[in-house]
């Protein structure tokens, strides 16, 4: 049987150049057919203008032919083994009513690096449930190795920190998994929270009233929660008092028990205001702190970021999960990871 794809442009590898023939220092190299037994899938398996293959093909450094239902996968070794469980994943997804875009295909291709995950990116864990967390409006699975790290963490400790740069999953893992225990009745209440201190600005000298101000601040996790719920379930719960977004000062004198508690943009708080909110911590709940320790806005003359402080004070403390994200776990538009990672290098 021979094996092609319309318009396929032949010879590419993975750094982008031509095929120049095989050199004695080259990895020993495989061909591997994989079956697929929907062919009406493969439409959107291969992507429009087979561009998903072409990516598999581009990121892996394989040649990647297609006829009928069966896939032909030729190159090096490992790489051949990566772009079949990439493949194969992205099958299962489609295979479970989820669509395929660019951030899910690239969340398995960096995850196919990950031996151990071989059973999450093809979808026969094994004997291990999957890792997940459903809510109403979707089933949400991690996009990166530390994501099943971090989706672990949030059911096996009592408070947990989330370190690292923006798009990397943080905020929005908690919101979700604080969803599903919401829905599931095994909290009463989701309380999300974040400092007002943002670029300098003070909410004093802002226009409007209370909630005017601190709204904009808040936005981020109005944005999760609609992603989870339907929006006219957010505004019902907020407004029976089950769903509270408010900044952390509001979070004074209380204690919050049966309750999901999310603190997002914690590097943002003082020292003094994180043991407080800290200390909130009540029966039956369970507490997330986010945030990225390289953005702190704080004014000048706060020696410290609370988050960074808390973090070096309870990091190994029984009942307390640290789960450390890198620019790798940026699971938003690819161009957001070498943003951050110029940013970075600058920094460095």
């Amino acid at each position: 049987m021979t094996f092609d794809r319309p318009g396929h442009r032949a010879g590419i590898q993975g750094d982008g150049g031509v095929r120049t023939g095989p050199r004695p220092d080259q990895p020993r190299r495989a061909r591997v057919e994989v079956e697929f037994e929907e062919q009406t899938m493969l439409g959107a398996l291969f992507g429009q203008f087979d561009t998903n293959l072409v990516q598999i093909e581009n990121r892996l450094g394989v040649f990647i032919s297609a006829r009928g239902n069966k896939v032909l996968i030729e190159g090096p070794e490992d790489a051949v083994a990566r772009a079949r469980d990439v493949l194969k994943g992205l099958y299962q997804r489609l295979n479970t009513g989820h669509e395929i875009d660019s951030g899910a295909l690239e969340s398995l291709i960096a995850m196919s690096a990950e031996p151990t995950l071989e059973g999450i990116i093809t979808g026969t864990p094994g004997n291990a449930p999957p890792i997940m967390i459903r809510t109403r409006r979707k089933t949400i699975v991690p996009r990166s190795a530390t994501q099943i790290s971090y989706m672990q963490a949030l059911v096996q400790n009592d408070v947990i920190f989330a370190l690292g740069p923006a798009g990397t999953g943080k905020t929005y893992l908690a919101v979700a998994q604080a969803v599903a225990q919401l829905m599931t009745g095994s909290v009463q209440r989701l309380i999300l929270s974040r400092p007002a201190v943002e670029a300098g600005e003070r909410l004093g000298f802002l226009p409007g009233d209370m909630k005017e101000k601190v709204d904009p601040y808040l936005r981020p996790l109005y944005d999760a929660l609609y992603d989870c719920m339907p929006p006219e379930q957010v505004e019902r719960r907020i407004a029976s008092g089950e769903i509270e977004i408010a900044p952390i000062a509001f979070m004074r004198g209380r204690t919050l028990a049966d309750a999901f508690v999310i603190l997002d943009e914690a590097q943002n708080t003082t020292p003094a205001q994180m043991k407080m909110f800290l200390t909130r911590f009540g029966q039956n709940s369970r507490m997330v702190v986010c945030g990225d320790p390289k953005q702190v806005d704080l004014p000048g003359g706060v020696a410290a970021s609370g988050l960074a402080d808390a973090v070096g004070r309870l990091e190994g403390v029984d009942g307390i999960g640290v789960v450390h994200f890198s620019r790798a776990d940026v699971v938003r538009h690819p161009i957001v990871g070498r943003i951050v990672e110029a940013y970075e290098g600058n920094e460095a």
